[in-house]
């Protein structure tokens, strides 16, 4: 029975951690009730986490203050979605409780779990019973209590497991939309998975990532031999298609090397080629498109370096460089205010740039940036005054963790949608005073009427609605409006909605997934069932969200 940790056992507790919670990050996805493709609630703690256990790696043979530092400064700044602000929260305990200490008890374990808890109630505004904070909340104190009788740090983690599942399975009488769906809380089901990685790694059964063994995406050069490599330069690049099939290119870069993979989308494609004449493919490659990005690197030389016991040179090095000399320094402030927004799509990209935002951070649904995303493009706004715009309610905590972390003042808008946040914009006023900017950006939230067709994830019963895998689900401010195999009924509904609620101004933006005709047919859609509203109709791009809509 493990008495006590030290720094390498902390260590190794949470890389196991790290790893349990990659390994099932797609089972608590799919716990998500609403049957959305924003299902990410395992992925955001798994990346949280995996920030902490990337810095862990690379510091071997740290004391257990300085693992427990890293830790919950790593996820701090990796922080992605609520869940995983959470997360980092409730780690953030360990760095209080075990500071100044070379060794931590079941006592130090219990107290860093009650104060991570006190954290993470204070950050959410309205906590709610039936989700990880009532899981962790419970866990500590069971903790506490097994601390009081036996000190040994392996029993008190062992002993608490059983509270944190009874929890995690009441969470589905706790909270109406779970019951009615029939499962637990997916942060919840997160946590019990990163503590019996924890437990695992104490009892010397280290949790292993499933993908240590996928195929890579890069070529492992220790791998070859020298006569292995028939052609010298394994060449990588993107093209931006302009619509000419790229048959042609594939039947010439046959000709000139080997190992040629290309992938491509509706927009470029990619190529992998090993080739001589690197530059010729490079070359040929602009009569099919817009050359975006290339990587060129010369096996023979990385060969010649692995085989005299040298790390062999990458462009992956000259990254490396370039991210050191470019660190993020902060800007120095040349006005009073400046704004970063985040959204997705090219389109929503220049709209929010014509508004006056200075920074555009790209992500949104099944993409939420980090906290050191966003704090990122604050530091580099150059400004005093930085008003930051989420436009997604699983944002919002991400933005407000990087208040404490810059000297500059920043200002979190809850915008939860896209629309919210272009109508703040518009609310917004450089001549006014922060608290009246805030009150004018703020109180226009509630005026804008969100309305997103996307699609079914998976099968669901949903709010009365029988849905099934694929077909299109109507959205309105956040609730299920309506499910149909046919995406112009739910433009019908929509637009009818409109036109009940007397909405003046109508902006409908159209995804990735959407051409311009068919666009243009929804809003001709609009116009006739809701007359007496303008409607605007614009290419956002964004993904996921077929139309993203708008109503004033």
């Amino acid at each position: 029975m493990r008495q006590e940790i030290d720094g390498a056992a902390f260590r190794r507790m949470l890389l196991s951690a790290a790893a349990s919670i990659e390994n099932n990050k797609q089972k608590i996805n799919e716990l998500n009730v609403f049957p959305v493709p924003d299902g990410d609630t395992g992925t955001n703690m798994s990346m949280t986490l995996g920030a902490a256990a990337a810095d862990l790696r690379k510091a071997d043979g740290v004391t257990l203050t300085k693992a427990a530092d890293i830790t919950a400064s790593a996820m701090l700044r990796g922080a992605r979605g609520n869940s995983g602000v959470i997360l980092s929260l409730l780690f953030r305990g360990f760095s209080k409780a075990l500071k100044g200490k070379e060794t931590g008890s079941g006592k130090d374990f219990a107290d860093a779990l009650t104060g991570g808890v006190e954290a993470a109630y204070k950050a959410v505004m309205k906590p709610a019973e039936g989700t990880i904070l009532t899981v962790s909340r419970l866990t500590a104190d069971a903790a506490r209590e097994l601390a009081e009788e036996n000190d040994a740090i392996e029993s008190v983690l062992e002993s608490c497991i059983p509270t944190a599942k009874a929890a995690l399975e009441n969470t589905v009488n706790q909270n109406p939309v779970l019951k009615k769906a029939g499962v637990v809380d997916a942060g919840g089901m997160g946590f019990l998975v990163i503590l019996a990685g924890m437990l695992a790694s104490l009892q010397g059964r280290d949790v292993e990532s499933a993908s240590s063994g996928e195929t890579k995406q890069a070529a492992d050069f220790a791998a070859l031999t020298d006569e292995e490599i028939t052609f010298t330069f394994d060449t990588v690049f993107i093209v931006r298609k302009t619509g000419k099939s790229i048959e042609p290119f594939r039947a010439y870069l046959a000709t000139i090397g080997d190992s040629l993979v290309i992938g491509e989308d509706d927009d470029a494609f990619k190529v992998h080629v090993h080739t001589d004449i690197p530059g010729a493919a490079l070359t040929e490659a602009q009569k099919y498109g817009t050359l975006e990005l290339a990587k060129i690197e010369n096996m023979r030389t990385q060969y010649e370096d692995m085989a005299a016991g040298r790390a062999p040179q990458s462009t992956d090095d000259l990254d490396m460089d370039e991210a050191a000399e470019s660190a993020p320094a902060v800007a120095a402030p040349e006005k009073r205010y400046g704004c970063v927004s985040v959204c997705a799509g090219e389109g929503l990209a220049h709209v929010f740039r014509d508004l006056g935002v200075d920074g555009v951070i790209e992500g949104g649904q099944t993409m939420n940036p980090s906290t050191e995303d966003i704090l990122a493009a604050i530091n580099r706004t150059p400004a005093e005054i930085v008003f930051v715009l989420p436009n997604n309610k699983n944002i919002i905590m991400a933005a407000e963790q990087t208040i404490e972390l810059t000297d500059k003042r920043v200002i979190v808008i809850p915008s939860k949608t896209v629309p919210q946040g272009i109508t703040a914009m518009l609310n917004f006023d450089d001549s006014l005073e922060p608290e009246d900017n805030i009150a004018a950006m703020t109180e226009c939230l509630s005026s804008v009427t969100t309305m997103q067709i996307t699609y079914a994830a998976r099968d669901s019963d949903f709010d009365g609605y029988e849905i099934h895998e694929g077909d299109y689900l109507g959205l309105c401010n956040g609730a299920l409006l309506g499910t149909n195999r046919e995406i112009t009924a739910l433009l019908s509904a929509m637009a009818e909605k409109v036109a009940a609620e007397g909405k003046e101004f109508v902006n409908i933006f159209y995804g990735a997934d959407i051409t311009e005709e068919q666009a243009d047919a929804a809003a001709a859609l609009f116009a006739e069932l809701a007359p007496d509203a303008e409607i605007n109709v614009l290419s956002g791009g964004q993904p996921i969200y077929y139309y993203l809509i708008s109503a004033e």
